[in-house]
């Protein structure tokens, strides 16, 4: 359903400032108060630190760096002792005799290869309990690296998998879904720029370089509203910022692909650089096997960052990926991304900091068809301005907001001969353009030492605008149900419009509230619960459980409405033995309105009136996940498990419609009910380090057929309701052995190997299985199709 709100949307958003300001013009002025603010950085780099907590030892307060390594905390006159903690780092203590607003920066230092000895303070843990943020995980680089991966080749995505409520569809497989979402529905940040494929090689390795990754967040519920455009979660990635201390380089060598990464300063302790880059190279040795073809990677992270002033930065970022495959150079498929961010940190003054960003995202996906003699290009490009702020009221009261406006263009296909003698025809399929802006308050408040709260509205328009050419159909419905057939049928357009790129052919308006709450037990645990509504208005047009390079995103419109979330959670978290063991509780429910569904029999390639084959349906998902972690000591890892549901439906439109699946709800594509995984990582000792996974997960939804019949000498299969079967359960055990050679801390060059075997007892688990008929018996069979059994490999990792 359209929501319109024009009256005056940004209403609701001033109301909300109107009551924060009248909160804090009541508290703010009760006493003298001072203001203590600054950045934590890494001592050894001038790298900021995300999250860092800055405690105050005495009392029960205290705040966390942002995202550029800012904090600030507003106390009343008098002398405190303050404590700076961050895990892999050692403590940092400090008395500060507060009778002034005062700036202190703060440099950690890095405990040498020594984890289990960081200690986490009680109130550094009280607060972690007490924050109303849940639904989000956490993964450092240094425990993507830990995890055992096919090929040896550390993998962002890879390890994402191994928390509760996220799955993939396989082996092989582009992308990950979260709380039964689909791949689409997923917002993947690279420095604030949009990341439409997150896959390199088809799903086998993923577009981030673990060496070039700062901080990474994936929120899968109690979504801040700083956030919006998709409705499943939220993967939050920032680059390091580069070393402007002196140069460093790390990099490693493995059995398909090797990578680098350089950084140091430009100006020491102002301006400082980094650029780090990845290929594989399997391909090289194809030929020796008399092979001639080719599937290779690579990509290329850059940044810079400058320091004006100690209240400006500057910084710039980058990336570029690209993907090639192609079999005897008759067929060519070239596909990637490419983004850039611009950003200007300011801070106004101690209590308020700002971050101006433009960004630019290009996913480019080309086909070369040499025996058929054309070319294909597609792709989607947007351009967005972004301005964010965080106003730190007092420790109790801390607000975010901000604007951005997003303007999209898509290209869903243009066909080129590559050939005189071809016979194919040039053709350009009608691109669509858009745009989508929002203006967001978020607001982090303690109400009382039990009681906390983050609440926040978000208020989003979308206008999709004119184009060349746009069709016309009866009674304006692109699709029509045959009743005599009883299924759905493309609809004829009555009409060929040309509203120009200045028109406008819809638009919509949406709020979307958020609200967490966390209340204390104890000092140890809590409980929190959430309410979180989305709108998504880009769809990702793919009618595979896994999507393709060849997949086409679409904009909101006439016919396809903007899938619009509302999601709530429940939980329950607890720290135990001062935090060496956590605990994480968690019940969900979601549901969406407009998700698209596809009529039985749809053409989604090149396809220049896709209306003519979706519908808007709806989804639901919901379950309940564990996780359970021990932090300390020798062994260190992880158990969740996820028990869930996920299910979509396509309702009739009138009462003489069947809809889809006769409009009975089924399982989505990415339906998993039961999803274990465990993750054990053990120091033997300065040498030899250990790391396991084993995963266990139901079997992908999929569709048998179900009887036969014979037309003209041909056998056709008949199916019965949609994802009505599922593949065999999956399930593996990979392991990982890591030296580091001992001599290493008498020289400048470090390096360590990690030898790991995937899928150790050879599991042939099943990407699909087909049937066809047996020629000799005539009898159907069903063939199972395996991507992976046992894999070894070797990875040499180095830096100096």
């Amino acid at each position: 359903m359209q929501r319109n709100y024009s009256s005056n949307p940004l209403k609701y958003a001033q109301i909300l400032l109107l009551f924060v300001f009248s909160y804090y013009s009541i508290t703010g002025y009760a006493q003298e108060k001072y203001t203590l603010s600054g950045v934590v950085k890494e001592a050894s780099s001038n790298e900021t630190l995300i999250g860092v907590t800055v405690a105050v030892a005495n009392l029960s307060t205290g705040t966390v760096t942002n995202e550029y390594g800012f904090y600030s905390l507003t106390l009343p006159q008098g002398s405190y002792q303050i404590v700076v903690s961050y895990m892999g780092f050692k403590e940092e203590y400090v008395t500060v005799n507060l009778e002034q607003n005062t700036k202190m920066d703060f440099a950690l230092t890095e405990e040498a290869e020594q984890l289990a000895e960081v200690v986490v303070s009680e109130d550094v843990e009280r607060l972690d309990v007490r924050k109303p943020q849940m639904s989000v995980n956490t993964l450092s680089a240094a425990t993507i690296k830990k995890v055992p991966v096919v090929l040896g080749e550390a993998d962002v995505i890879k390890s994402l998998v191994l928390l509760p409520g996220v799955t993939n569809a396989g082996e092989g497989s582009s992308g990950f879904n979260v709380r039964g979402g689909a791949v689409d529905q997923n917002l993947i940040l690279l420095d604030e720029a949009t990341v439409f494929n997150s896959s390199h090689l088809f799903g086998f390795f993923s577009v981030f370089n673990p060496d070039a990754i700062k901080d990474l967040k994936l929120y899968k519920g109690g979504i801040p509203a700083r956030y919006g455009g998709r409705v499943s979660s939220v993967l939050d990635i920032y680059q390091k910022e580069g070393n402007s201390k002196e140069f460093k380089v790390n990099g490693g060598v493995g059995a398909v692909a090797s990578r680098l990464l350089i950084e140091g300063p430009i100006q020491k302790d102002r301006t400082a650089f980094l650029i780090g880059g990845r290929s594989s190279y399997a391909h090289l040795f194809l030929p020796l096997f008399d092979i001639d073809s080719k599937a290779y990677f690579y990509d290329v992270n850059t940044k810079i960052n400058h320091r004006i002033n100690e209240n400006n930065s500057l910084y710039l970022s980058g990336y570029f990926g690209r993907d090639l495959f192609s079999l005897n150079e008759s067929f060519v498929n070239v596909y990637g991304n490419a983004v850039g961010n611009l950003r200007w940190n300011h801070l106004f003054n101690d209590r308020l900091f700002s971050n101006l960003s433009l960004i630019y995202s290009d996913y480019y996906y080309g086909l070369e068809l040499d025996f058929v003699g054309f070319e294909w290009d597609s792709g989607i490009q947007n351009f967005n301005v972004k301005y964010d702020l965080k106003h730190y009221l007092n420790n109790k009261l801390q607000i975010n907001y901000g604007l951005n406006n997003i303007y999209y263009v898509f290209n869903p296909g243009e066909i080129t001969p590559n050939r005189s003698n071809s016979g194919i025809i040039e053709d350009q399929l009608t691109k669509k353009y858009a745009n989508e802006a929002a203006a967001y308050i978020d607001v982090e408040h303690e109400i009382s030492n039990k009681l906390s709260v983050n609440y926040g509205l978000r208020v989003s328009h979308f206008n999709r605008l004119g184009q060349d050419e746009f069709f016309a159909y009866q009674n304006n419905q692109a699709v029509v149900f045959d009743e005599r057939q009883q299924v759905y049928k493309e609809a004829t357009p009555i009409d060929t419009l040309t509203p120009g790129r200045g028109g406008s052919l819809a638009k919509f308006t949406n709020l979307e509230p958020r609200l967490a709450i966390a209340y204390s037990l104890n000092d140890n645990s809590s409980i929190k619960t959430s309410y979180t509504r989305l709108a998504q208005y880009l769809h990702l047009l793919s009618n595979t459980s896994s999507p393709t390079p060849l997949d086409v995103w679409t904009p909101s419109g006439p016919f396809v409405q903007p899938q619009l979330l509302d999601q709530y959670a429940l939980g329950y978290f607890k720290t135990i033995n001062g935090g060496d063991y956590t605990l994480e509780v968690e019940g969900f429910y979601k549901d969406i309105q407009n998700r698209i569904d596809y009529i039985d029999g749809a053409d989604l390639i090149a396809n220049n009136a896709i209306e003519q084959v979706i519908l808007n349906g709806q989804a639901r998902a919901y379950g309940l996940e564990f996780l359970f972690r021990k932090n300390e000591g020798d062994l260190t890892g992880w158990l969740s498990y996820t028990l869930s549901r996920s299910e979509q439906r396509t309702p009739g439109r009138t009462a003489v419609e069947t809809g889809i699946n006769n409009g009975n709800w089924y399982a989505s594509a990415y339906d998993k009910t039961h999803d274990l995984s465990i993750n054990a990582n053990y120091e033997l000792n300065d040498k030899w380090s250990f790391g396991s996974n084993f995963i266990f997960q139901t079997g992908q939804p999929t569709n048998y057929p179900v009887g036969q019949f014979q037309q003209q000498g041909l056998v056709v299969p008949i199916y019965g309701e949609r994802n009505k079967t599922r593949l065999p359960a999956y399930h593996r055990l990979d392991l990982s052995a890591t030296l580091t050679p001992r001599k290493n801390k008498n020289r400048k060059l470090q390096g360590e190997w990690v030898f790991s075997i995937y899928n150790v007892y050879n599991r042939r688990n099943a990407a699909s299985i087909n049937f066809s008929r047996n020629e000799d018996n005539g009898r159907n069979e069903a063939t199972r199709t395996a991507i992976f059994g046992l894999i070894p490999s070797v990875t040499y990792n180095f830096k100096f």
